[in-house]
């Protein structure tokens, strides 16, 4: 498989995707989007992969959507990237085989779409996952905060928009385990491998399992509602005013949305 902003490899049952967009801190592009859909489904149709773990170049595991490519396009690209978007989340979620997201860095905004999509979660203890645009101009649209972490600490994340560290996360049942940074690919690589000693066909079934239980939740029916929750969250008032400021300075409109709660700073541009 070839791609232009991610990267993909296999060492006998185990395969790699690769977030490789590193200057950006690995923002996603609709570009990235449809790459990481067309990767995936190839994967999941690969009987020699039992496990795959996502992972990402540089500081960040991502900064979620590319805010600059977003501003100032009109709905039909909006909507185009909404379809992308849920594109990438039905596969990760459907495809036969577990996907472990080794985050590290920032994950927040539309990077915790997909990571939350993931089936486990192997994190840095100093790594922060949020959802920062709940604060404007954002819904997370694949709604899985309220899945994993139940009613009161999904609100908690999202009516302030705050992080979580990795030990946090852990301590929350958002990820499965968190280490020093140092040591996380080597405890990725070591879950992956302990998960693929089951039998192909028990793994699928567990991940099936487990899924449906969700999906007879109503998880596609907020999902759906989570995605126009999105669109509209770009056209109140204060959606209306970060887009203005975001066609000026991504970075500074960013920082000055995140400024009252003192933690992202300018470091993510979701």
């Amino acid at each position: 498989m070839s791609f232009n902003e991610i990267e993909y490899e296999r060492t006998g049952s185990t395969a790699w995707v690769t977030l490789n967009r590193p200057e950006r801190r690995n923002a996603l592009s609709l570009a990235m989007l449809e790459e990481l859909t067309r990767c995936f489904r190839d994967l999941g149709a690969d009987a020699e992969v039992r496990v795959a773990i996502l992972r990402a170049k540089g500081p960040a595991f991502s900064a979620g959507h590319d805010i600059g490519e977003m501003v100032g396009c009109g709905g039909a690209f909006h909507r185009r990237l909404f379809e992308a978007c849920t594109a990438l989340m039905e596969t990760i979620q459907g495809i036969p085989q577990p996907v472990i997201a080794q985050v590290h860095g920032f994950c927040v905004g539309g990077g915790t779409d997909f990571a939350l999509c993931s089936d486990l979660i192997a994190c840095a203890e100093d790594c922060r996952i949020g959802y920062p645009p709940a604060r404007v101009w954002g819904s997370p649209t694949t709604a899985m905060w309220v899945y994993r972490l139940g009613l009161e600490r999904a609100k908690r994340v999202l009516l302030t928009g705050d992080a979580l560290d990795g030990r946090t996360a852990v301590e929350w049942g958002l990820a499965s385990l968190a280490v020093p940074a140092d040591e996380l690919d080597g405890a990725a690589l070591a879950l992956a491998r302990r998960v693929a000693q089951l039998p192909a066909n028990q793994l699928h079934m567990m991940k099936l399992l487990v899924n449906q239980a969700y999906e007879q939740m109503g998880l596609r029916v907020t999902q759906l509602i989570g995605t126009l929750l999105d669109g509209a969250a770009r056209h109140t008032p204060e959606g209306l005013a970060f887009s203005r400021a975001a066609l000026e300075d991504v970075r500074r409109a960013v920082a000055e949305r995140d400024a009252p709660f003192g933690d992202y700073g300018q470091e993510p541009p979701d």
